[in-house]
C-alpha cells in the first residue's frame, strides 16, 4: 500500500492536565506503519513539542500504551490504517492518554502511581500466565516462559474502578497489582502477611466489579480478572 493520508486527533495538555485540547494532524503513512510510527512522524516533521512515551517498538516494554479510538492499546502494534478504518469517524484516529493515572502532558501519564503498591522484594522472574506458543528448537525439551505482564497500564486504564475512590474512601489497587500479588502467592504455600493485606485489605479484590475490561485490554493475555477472582475465592474459603 502506498503512503496515504491519515488524520490524527491527538489529546494535548500541559503538565497536570491543564489547558487540555485536541490538535489535528494529517500524516501520509505507509501501509505497514503503526500508530507509533505516525506519532514519530508528527513529532519529527510537524509538532516537536508532542509528548508521549515509547521505547522498544515491538510490544515488549509497554511504554507506548494509550487510548486509541477509545480502546486501551499499544501504539507500536496498532496499524495506523486499521485504526483509521475502524474509527467512528472513518479516516480519523483519536489518541488519548491512559485513564486513572496522573497526566504529565499530552499522551504521557505518571507511572509512579501505577507502581505504588508494587513491592521491590517481589520476585522478578515468574512462570507466565500463558503457554509458550513457539515451536521448540532442536535439542530443547520445553520452554519455561517468564512473566507475560509488561506493566503497560492498559488494564488499569480500562478498569472502571481504578483511579476512583471506592465506597470506603480508599483507592482500588488495580488489576495489574492484584494479578502480580496472585502470582507471588503461587510461589509457595505460606503467604506473606503483606501480600494477604494487599489482596484482601481496603485496596484489594473486594472492589473488583467483574467488568472484565482489564482482561480484554491486556495485550499479552495475562487475564488479570481471572487472578482477581482467584483471590476472591481464596478469601471466601477462609471466611
Amino acid at each position: 500500500m502506498p503512503d496515504t493520508p491519515v488524520t490524527f486527533k491527538v489529546f494535548r495538555c500541559a503538565p497536570g492536565g491543564e489547558a487540555s485540547r485536541f490538535d489535528t494532524f494529517e500524516v501520509a503513512v505507509p501501509g505497514h506503519a503503526s500508530v507509533l510510527d505516525a506519532l514519530d512522524a508528527i513529532r519529527v516533521d510537524i509538532e516537536p513539542t508532542l509528548v508521549y512515551r515509547h521505547s522498544c517498538h515491538h510490544s515488549s516494554c509497554g511504554t507506548c500504551a494509550m487510548r486509541i479510538n477509545g480502546r486501551d492499546r499499544l501504539a507500536c502494534i496498532t496499524p495506523a490504517h486499521e485504526a483509521a478504518a475502524e474509527s467512528s469517524v472513518q479516516g480519523t484516529v483519536t489518541l488519548e492518554p491512559l485513564r486513572g493515572l496522573p497526566l504529565q502532558g499530552d499522551l504521557m501519564v505518571d507511572m509512579r502511581a501505577f507502581y505504588r503498591h508494587f513491592d521491590e522484594h517481589w520476585s522478578t522472574l515468574r512462570p507466565s500466565e500463558g503457554r509458550a506458543q513457539a515451536a521448540l528448537p532442536a535439542g530443547i525439551e520445553r520452554f519455561t516462559r517468564l512473566e507475560n505482564c509488561i506493566e503497560c497500564g492498559c488494564c488499569v486504564s480500562a478498569c472502571p474502578v481504578t483511579g476512583t475512590e471506592t465506597g470506603d474512601g480508599t483507592a482500588f489497587a488495580g488489576p495489574a497489582v492484584l494479578a502480580a500479588v496472585r502470582r507471588e502467592m503461587g510461589r509457595g504455600p505460606d503467604v506473606p502477611e503483606g501480600l494477604a493485606a494487599l489482596a484482601f485489605g481496603p485496596h484489594g479484590e473486594q472492589h473488583c466489579q467483574r467488568h472484565l475490561a482489564c482482561s480484554r485490554a491486556c495485550p499479552n493475555g495475562v487475564y488479570p480478572a481471572r487472578a482477581i477472582m482467584d483471590l476472591r475465592r481464596m478469601r471466601e474459603r477462609k471466611e
